[in-house]
């Protein structure tokens, strides 16, 4: 897969309606799982994006939702990003990950069976103290 330079003021990186930017220190895994499916739901397609470290989780997140039948693999581009380091002065390159991952034909009935079966939970939790 080749790889590409790509600076960080790229037009290319304007922040998209459905475009996730994923973070492995400010948020927990399933938060972005969720907002994924929200996404999907809404645009039929999500954009997962990350830097660094956080590659590992899109890759997750990406898996999850293809494992469970709630989303196919449209494209994934891999990149590197100049980015400044204040503490070394310099520019540092960052490898950077996108997966677009859109809508299945049957994301709305697992959707549908995943909020029958969780109300479903939640009343059998009501009545049982």
């Amino acid at each position: 897969m080749a790889m590409e330079v790509v600076v960080a003021n790229e037009p290319a990186m304007e922040l998209r309606k459905n475009r996730i930017q994923v973070s492995n220190t400010k948020k927990p895994l399933f938060f972005y799982v969720n907002l994924a499916k929200r996404y999907i739901q809404q645009h039929n397609e999500v954009e997962l994006s990350a830097l660094g470290m956080a590659i590992t989780t899109v890759v997750t997140i990406a898996e999850i939702l293809k494992n469970t039948g709630l989303a196919t693999e449209k494209k994934v581009l891999t990149s590197t990003v100049g980015m400044k380091d204040e503490s070394k002065g310099r520019v540092v390159q960052k490898a950077r990950i996108e997966i677009v991952l859109g809508k299945t034909e049957k994301f709305d009935a697992l959707m549908s069976a995943n909020k029958g079966s969780a109300k479903a939970s939640s009343n059998t939790q009501d009545e049982n103290p």
